[in-house]
């Protein structure tokens, strides 16, 4: 596509959070 990103890509945006937090998140959105 136009700014070289593919429909396989993802994109993920991290502040600042406690890590396990951070892999909860991943987890659930994977739906482990």
């Amino acid at each position: 596509l136009a700014a070289g990103v593919s429909p396989d890509l993802i994109r993920m945006s991290v502040g600042i959070e406690d890590i396990q937090d951070l892999i909860q998140d991943v987890d659930q959105a994977l739906g482990k």
